[in-house]
């Protein structure tokens, strides 16, 4: 099996010993992305502005591994508050057509950098 790293600087850096995305066969596996600028690395403020710059971050992540938002398959979705997943999934609904990946969403206790929404996401290539 082989592994190819996706590095991009239009997406935050890994702040810790993982990649931003992995590619092996077809499939780009991200790791999951929080609503962080990553000019500055610092979180946006509220859970709109976080939720939409998770999709731009992942965006990035997917264009530098030859993907789009069309090649997703699978998401999945952790949210500080399950309380917020009306506003997160009117977000999320912006940024796929049909067929929709398949997703799943979970309320966690904590997120880095005390993220409010983190999402990862399985890409296939071609």
């Amino acid at each position: 099996m082989t592994k190819e790293v996706v590095a991009t600087k239009n997406a935050p850096g890994a702040i810790g010993p993982y990649s931003q995305a992995v590619i092996t066969g077809n499939f780009v596996y991200s790791s999951g992305q929080l609503g962080m600028d990553p000019e500055t690395g610092e979180l946006l403020e509220g859970l709109e502005a976080q939720t939409k710059q998770v999709f731009k971050n992942i965006e990035a992540v997917l264009e530098a591994a030859g993907c789009t938002m069309a090649n997703v398959v699978k998401a999945t979705v952790f949210m500080k508050n399950m309380d917020d997943f009306a506003a997160v999934n009117a977000i999320y609904a912006e940024q796929f057509a049909e067929p929709f990946p398949a997703r799943s969403a979970v309320e966690v206790a904590r997120l880095p950098k005390d993220g409010l929404v983190e999402i990862e996401v399985i890409a296939v290539k071609g």
